[in-house]
């Protein structure tokens, strides 16, 4: 679908969930879903729903979910098949990802994360840290909320094993050069480990073009079900040992990190949501999010202060600000109370929020992905000048 074709309306119909006054702008928190996800869900678990490996139609038809799932993961992500892992959430298969690969490091080994990060890619290397004699050192941001990649680079060195960033921020918006992240990890000798979470409802994901080693998302941030997905790198996934039951398969490879039986019907909703996105393509749903992210920009009132980037270059349209005289939270319940829909507080990026001197009470929050519109822009920009 061309940018000039793109038919905003035409979107929002797909979804029954936008048949509401209620105006979304808490995407990062969680997108909303089509109905042709929620379609998929049900008809798998109204015609289908079976444990995987039997001899019978309906587990033969899990299997062939489960194969097309792989093959689908492996298409969002720039992969091989084999190196999809599946799991409950980002979070969780952090703690896992990271735990296998810990088995090889030695007390004294380190890693580097950012300030820039949702704490789902800090937690887990501070709680390694602390059962393995581990070392975590912090790359710092600039004050307008760009990854200083310098101090990156300064905080590298022979011990460092792992460099964990964002592809997008949670907080702010701001968008990491990957490629660039990645070449002075693997410099280092350090495995690039990309949380691509925010980043992955505004563009496309290649981890063989950005050459990163692990990288994990969830689809209930891109119009799917709660489900979290995750790359391995092929030889990364072979030569760790994965924490699993003794029956569990070990091919493919990626499913020797699936623990327990896999949610299938949410697997049918992830096809669906992919092939929903498809359908629109990424170059419409860019330049649409861009414009309207350029609007917001253009009417923020005075009374508001941006933290982050001021223009819609090398960041998606998330945007953490303030009210002067208002706490977060105030904005947030008067907004909710005219039915726009804002997050408040910190959204788990402790380390943004102390950077910059809001652990009290954090910002507001204002995400807009591809099914907005530009009236309900005005209408967020409306309310806030009533402030």
């Amino acid at each position: 679908m061309s940018t000039v074709a793109f038919d905003v309306e035409a979107v929002r119909a797909r979804f029954s969930a936008l048949r509401t006054p209620l105006a979304f702008f808490d995407g990062p928190g969680g997108t909303q879903v089509p109905d042709e996800v929620i379609e998929a869900i049900a008809s798998y678990l109204r015609e289908e729903n079976a444990n995987v490996g039997g001899e019978y139609s309906t587990s033969r038809a899990t299997d062939t979910l489960v194969a097309s799932a792989r093959l689908t993961g492996a298409g969002w992500l720039g992969c091989s098949p084999e190196e999809v892992v599946f799991g409950a959430n980002m979070t969780t298969l952090n703690f896992a990802l990271s735990r296998a690969a810990a088995r090889e490091w030695s007390a004294g080994d380190e890693v580097v994360v950012t300030r820039l990060d949702h704490d789902a890619n800090v937690a887990p290397w501070l709680e390694l840290a602390r059962d393995h004699d581990l070392v975590v050192r912090f790359a710092d941001i600039r004050d307008d909320c760009t990854l200083d990649l310098a101090d990156l680079e300064r905080q590298l060195g022979e011990r460092t094993r792992v460099v964990a960033f964002p592809w997008a921020s949670n907080a702010v918006g701001t968008v990491t050069d990957v490629a660039g992240i990645a070449e002075l990890a693997h410099a280092a000798g350090a495995l690039a480990w990309v949380d691509a979470v925010h980043y992955a409802p505004h563009g496309p994901i290649d981890v063989s073009e950005a050459d990163v080693d692990v990288l994990i998302c969830s689809p209930y941030k891109f119009c799917g079900p709660h489900l979290g997905l995750a790359f391995g790198r092929a030889e990364l996934l072979e030569r760790w040992r994965p924490y699993k039951v003794r029956p569990a398969p070990n091919e493919p490879l990626g499913h020797r990190y699936e623990t327990g039986t896999l949610p299938h019907e949410l697997l049918a909703g992830f096809v669906a949501a992919a092939d929903y996105l498809g359908s629109i393509g990424w170059d419409a749903i860019r330049s649409w999010e861009r414009e309207l992210g350029e609007r917001f920009l253009a009417g923020l009132p005075e009374s508001c202060r941006l933290y982050g980037l001021p223009t819609m270059e090398d960041r998606v349209p998330t945007f953490a600000f303030t009210v002067a005289g208002r706490t977060p939270q105030e904005v947030a319940v008067f907004l909710g109370e005219r039915d726009v829909a804002v997050w408040h507080g910190n959204y788990y990026a402790l380390e943004v929020m102390k950077r910059l001197g809001l652990e009290d009470g954090g910002a507001v929050r204002a995400g807009i992905v591809h099914y907005n519109t530009a009236e309900e822009v005005d209408r967020l920009l409306a309310a806030l000048g009533e402030l």
